[in-house]
């Protein structure tokens, strides 16, 4: 079975002493590639570096994270605008809005969501949106600059049903990871009302992961994880969410399956 994680921050400093080992496990796990959201100017570099180390394996997307949108945020966007001009990106992301902790930067947020939003569209991308305790403001702002060709998922997705059909109704991915196994993530009534054609895995590494590993490292190796707690909770074959979400995965992050092609 081949499995991608759409969503995994290996370039963190978590994975800095075993990073060889984590590949090969995710690459023994069944788990092909490896896509890389940016968080702001200070990830650039150890990203990049990773997809350098692994180029059939790890690939970059380019974006400012909602946590890292403070009053230089203009600074921050002005890298993003500069290195999309630079060279092929798998999306922009991850971007968005967080409301979890803080609200006072929100106006920002929001800002920098709509303007990222614009980068996507102008390099025709998809969007990769984080939305913690704002799906109803992200998703309005995603409703409001929709257009024809503009296309994402929504990351680490936790609504109900009504949520998710607004996702699927903009033509939007929902990201699955390690909540779906959670015995109080709330996933368990909503994936089985949802087709698995608007999934697509992800681990959100090294954060969310899955049970038995629940409060340790995230990892991609994890993945078939997640597709086998799906499994379960449509009454499925495993076999047929590895092949339906890496289907996914390749329609979503067209440009990339493109350039690897060629």
């Amino acid at each position: 079975m081949k499995y991608v994680d759409t969503h995994a921050h290996i370039y963190l400093k978590d994975f800095k002493k075993d990073l060889d080992d984590i590949i090969d496990k995710s690459v023994a796990a069944g788990v092909d590639e490896i896509y890389m959201p940016n968080i702001d100017h200070t990830s650039i570099d150890d990203m990049l570096e990773v997809e350098a180390r692994y180029p059939k394996r790890c690939f970059a997307m380019m974006g400012l994270h909602p946590c890292s949108v403070k009053r230089n945020f203009e600074k921050e966007l002005y890298l993003v605008e500069e290195w999309l001009a630079k060279r092929d990106f798998l999306a922009v992301g991850e971007i968005g809005i967080d409301l979890y902790w803080d609200k006072t930067f929100q106006g920002a947020q929001e800002e920098a969501f709509k303007i990222q939003i614009a980068f996507a569209k102008k390099h025709q991308l998809p969007i990769v949106i984080h939305c913690r305790e704002s799906f109803d403001v992200t998703i309005s702002l995603v409703e409001d600059l929709y257009e024809k060709g503009l296309t994402g998922v929504f990351h680490c997705f936790g609504g109900s049903v009504e949520d998710a059909k607004r996702v699927i109704a903009l033509g939007f991915y929902i990201g699955i990871g390690g909540v779906a196994t959670f015995k109080n993530g709330g996933l368990d009534k909503v994936l089985p009302e949802i087709n698995l054609d608007h999934v697509i895995l992800e681990t959100d590494s090294p954060y969310l992961a899955p049970v038995p590993h629940r409060g340790k490292r995230n990892e991609p190796s994890y993945v078939p994880l997640v597709a086998r707690r799906i499994a379960e909770l449509k009454n499925i074959d495993v076999d047929e969410v590895a092949e339906k979400t890496t289907l996914n995965a390749e329609k979503l992050f067209v440009k990339h399956w493109k350039l690897k092609e060629n």
